[in-house]
């Protein structure tokens, strides 16, 4: 790979890691409604994850603590962690599967938890809602003020028992999803199922952030 492209990789990297504060928390403290549709959850979602950061009273460790715990509550992970596998699914064991799962919810945390302290103030601006195949809708949003003002920020989700839950986040036409699925596909192509769990341990155990 030539020494420019890695740079622009190296920079959409960060570029996607510190949105991602900002749109993974905006879905993270969202109290469960059953009768709200996707946007109204949204928009008190975002009301209630920005009062939180800027709560003087939390430490960074304060905020990731409550962010991982009600984010798995928020994400429907499951499907978000058969996305990302798409067809190499079907090559996972169920007992595979389901530490698969485990390791994905805590290296998605290592990823996106671990830069909560780069927080500075934004807001986030609903700007509308598309409906996408399989009963999904996108809702398009726009990070305020800080170093990624006007970003915009795309979360995709789908009902499962009357709640709408995130199943991706679109950030700059990136996809988180389509985003780990590459990373993980190289993994899988060099040793199978059980050689990415092996990283995903080793990563987990490190609790190592990709910058």
């Amino acid at each position: 790979m030539r020494a420019e492209e890695t740079e622009t990789n190296d920079m959409m990297r960060r570029r996607l890691g510190i949105a991602c504060v900002v749109a993974l928390a905006a879905v993270c403290f969202a109290v469960p409604a059953a009768a709200a549709g996707p946007r109204e959850t949204m928009r008190e979602t975002i009301d209630q994850v920005l009062a939180v950061l800027n709560n003087s009273s939390l430490d960074d460790d304060q905020r990731r603590a409550s962010i991982e715990k009600i984010a798995y509550a928020r994400f429907d992970m499951y499907t978000m962690s058969r996305l990302v596998l798409a067809r190499a699914w079907k090559r996972f064991s169920p007992e595979q599967r389901e530490a698969y799962i485990t390791e994905f919810k805590q290296y998605l945390a290592n990823n996106y938890g671990g830069r909560i302290n780069r927080y500075d103030q934004e807001e986030v601006e609903i700007l509308g809602m598309r409906e996408e195949p399989r009963g999904d809708v996108t809702i398009r949003t726009r990070i305020v003020g800080g170093e990624f003002e006007n970003t915009l920020v795309d979360y995709r989700m789908r009902q499962k028992d009357d709640r709408w839950l995130v199943i991706d986040v679109v950030i700059e036409g990136i996809s988180m999803v389509s985003n780990f699925r590459d990373q993980f596909k190289e993994v899988l192509n060099r040793g199978g199922p059980d050689h990415l769990l092996e990283k995903l341990r080793e990563k987990n155990a490190l609790g190592l952030v990709e910058d």
